[in-house]
């Protein structure tokens, strides 16, 4: 996820630079994920149906993006109705404050799942409003087959393998085409996925970012 499409740059900020998850709501460099009407959301985080089986999120409302990466899920969307006007995207996960990525971090440390989790030293590009966790629904609201769930921590979630799992019968053509779906309309608007998650996509330079954005905390 390291390349990047053209940011409309902030201005450069001090490096620590944060805020708070309670102040998005009143600071303008951040947009509600409501305001995106075409877009579904189904935080995994706020509810136990997640990797940790627990609510990380509650009292905190983490159903934001920076406004850069909100403009960017709205042409997504948008690129998706052009190509499947039967599909909708749904997010699974947006704004992951800093204090959540360091719980996260203390469950998966040391165990084979670290490898799937920034590191919250650098932070994750989540904790900046920058990364989406995103999957596919139906006319109905219903989750498309991605060949595994959302945050599976096996190699078959990897889109770097995807054709060794096709040849091997592990995934169906249809779940390899579901994610080409996405994929496509992910980066119609700047979006970036990476090897290891088809869920998973950063808008702009992870660098960059890190350098420049604030940090929710």
């Amino acid at each position: 996820g390291g390349g990047g499409a053209p940011l409309h740059r902030p201005g450069p900020r001090m490096t620590g630079s944060t805020v708070a998850i309670e102040a998005l709501p009143h600071d303008a460099e951040f947009r509600a994920l409501a305001s995106l009407p075409q877009v579904q959301v189904d935080l995994r985080y706020a509810g136990p149906h997640n990797l940790l089986g627990r609510d990380l999120y509650s009292p905190h409302d983490c159903a934001w993006l920076h406004a850069e990466a909100a403009m960017a899920l709205d042409r997504a969307s948008q690129a998706l109705a052009a190509r499947q006007p039967e599909l909708r995207l749904c997010v699974l996960d947006a704004c992951r404050p800093q204090r959540v990525q360091e719980a996260f971090w203390a469950f998966v440390e040391g165990t084979p799942m670290q490898a799937y989790f920034a590191h919250p030293g650098p932070g994750s590009i989540h904790s900046f409003g920058m990364a989406v966790d995103i999957t596919l629904v139906d006319a109905a609201g219903r989750e498309l087959d991605m060949g595994t769930p959302f945050d599976d921590t096996s190699e078959h979630s990897h889109p770097a393998l995807e054709a060794r799992w096709l040849a091997a019968g592990v995934l169906q053509p249809r779940q390899v085409q579901h994610r080409q779906w996405l994929r496509e309309a992910m980066a119609a608007a700047g979006w970036q996925g990476i090897t290891t998650e088809w869920w998973h996509y950063d808008f702009g330079d992870r660098t960059e970012v890190r350098q420049r954005y604030r940090r929710i905390i």
